[in-house]
C-alpha cells in the first residue's frame, strides 16, 4: 500500500528536511520501514509524487500547486534529491506508492490536482470495479473529464469535486472542504451497500486548497481499525544528531508546524500522536488543528461501554497499520523531552 505525509507551516520548509534528509523520512520508509512492514508489498517502489504551493502568490503563475511525479522509486530519483534541496514551501504533500489498483504510470501517481486543489489517498476502496460504473454515472462532466488514470483514488477525488458547488473556485473555506469530504465518504458507502459489498474500504483521504487541509482516518467498519495516521506539531522540525535524526521542538505554545503522516517521521515517541479511527482532522488557515468524529453507521462512540476494541488484523494484513506500541526510540540519540501536554485539539 501507499504512504503519505503533509506539512503545513507558518514558514516555508525546505523539501529536503521533509522528504530526503530525515533517516525515517517518507522516502526512506518506502524501502526501509522500521515501524510497519507490508509483507505482501514490503517496498513502496511504484512511483511517487510531491506537491507544493509557492510561498508568494504570483499573478502570472497563478495559485495552482506545483507537482513533480515519477514512476521510478523515490529513493533512486536524483531529480527529486536536487529539487528537494532548492525548493521551499509552507504547504507540502508527499506520497509514495505501492500499486494495488491501477497500472504503473504517471497518471496514477498522487497527489492528484484540479485547479487549486490537491488530493491524496492511502488505503483502498473495496471491490471498486463493482461500483465504478455507478460512481462514474453520478459525476458531472467537469469531474468525470478530469480523471486521467485508472485508480480508485483518482475516481474518489473526482467524486469529491462533484460535491463542491464550484470546483473551479479560487478559494474554499475549511467547512466547505470538510462537508464535501463527508459527502464523498457517505456516497462511497452508499454505493458499496447497494452493491452488497461486505469488505471494508480504507479511506485515508487528504485534500487542500493551499490554505486549509482536511484529512480523514476512516474505515467502513464498526469492528476494524483504520490505516495508520499520526500527527505532530510544534515550533520547529530540525536535525538534532548526525545521521538524519530529526525531532519536533516546542519552544512555546505556538503551533508553527503541523505534520500528518501515515507513519511517524521520527523515532521520538513524544513527537507524535495517533489520530483516532473514523475521525477527520482539519487544519485551518490560522493553524488551528481540529479532530472531529465522523458520525455515521460505522462510528462507535468512545463512551459506549459495550463496544469491543477495534480489531487490527484487517489493516495489518494490508500493511497499513503501525500501532503505538511498535514505536521505539532511537537509543543512540538523546531522548526528546516530554511535551504534548496540550495542543488544543477539539
Amino acid at each position: 500500500m501507499c504512504r503519505f505525509v503533509i506539512y503545513k507551516g507558518t514558514s516555508p520548509v525546505q523539501l529536503s528536511h521533509l522528504l530526503t534528509r530525515p533517516c525515517h523520512s517518507i522516502i526512506n520508509q518506502a524501502f526501509d520501514s522500521r515501524l510497519r512492514l507490508d509483507r505482501r508489498r514490503p517496498m513502496n517502489g511504484d512511483g511517487f509524487g510531491v506537491g507544493w504551493y509557492d510561498s508568494v502568490y504570483d499573478e502570472e503563475l497563478g495559485n495552482q500547486p506545483c507537482i513533480f511525479t515519477s514512476v521510478t522509486p523515490a529513493w533512486n530519483n536524483v531529480n527529486l534529491t536536487r529539487l528537494a534541496e532548492k525548493i521551499k514551501s509552507p504547504l507540502v504533500f508527499g506520497h509514495v506508492r505501492a500499486t494495488t489498483a491501477g497500472s504503473l504510470s504517471l497518471d496514477n501517481c498522487h497527489p492528484f490536482v484540479y485547479g487549486k486543489l490537491m488530493f491524496m489517498h492511502n488505503g483502498g476502496i473495496a471491490d471498486f470495479p463493482i461500483i465504478k460504473r455507478r460512481l462514474q454515472a453520478s459525476l458531472p462532466d467537469v469531474a468525470f473529464d478530469m480523471v486521467q488514470g485508472n485508480t480508485d483514488s483518482e475516481w474518489a477525488f473526482a467524486l469529491f469535486l462533484s460535491k463542491l458547488q464550484d470546483p473551479r473556485a479560487k478559494s474554499f473555506t475549511s467547512d466547505v472542504l470538510r462537508k464535501s469530504m463527508l459527502d464523498t465518504i457517505s456516497h462511497l458507502n452508499a454505493l458499496a451497500e447497494e452493491a452488497g459489498i461486505t469488505e471494508p474500504s480504507l479511506m485515508n483521504f487528504c485534500v487542500t486548497d493551499g490554505e486549509s487541509v482536511v484529512v480523514t482516518r476512516y474505515i467502513s467498519s464498526r469492528k476494524d481499525e483504520a490505516a495508520s495516521l499520526w500527527f505532530s506539531s510544534g515550533t520547529a522540525f530540525s536535525e538534532y544528531a548526525d545521521g538524519g535524526h530529526y525531532k519536533m521542538s516546542k519552544a512555546d505554545k505556538r503551533e508553527n508546524i503541523i505534520m500528518i503522516a501515515s507513519e511517524p517521521l521520527t523515532f521520538e515517541r513524544a513527537d507524535w500522536m495517533e489520530i483516532k479511527t473514523n475521525n477527520m482532522v482539519v487544519i485551518t488557515p490560522k493553524m488551528n488543528l481540529l479532530q472531529i468524529p465522523i458520525i455515521d453507521q460505522f462510528y462507535v462512540p468512545p463512551s459506549d461501554p459495550g463496544a469491543p476494541a477495534r480489531a487490527t488484523e484487517f489493516a495489518q494484513e494490508k500493511g497499513l497499520l503501525n500501532p503505538r506500541k511498535s514505536i521505539v526510540l532511537d537509543k543512540a540519540a538523546p531522548m526528546n523531552s516530554a511535551r504534548r501536554s496540550s495542543i488544543g485539539i477539539h
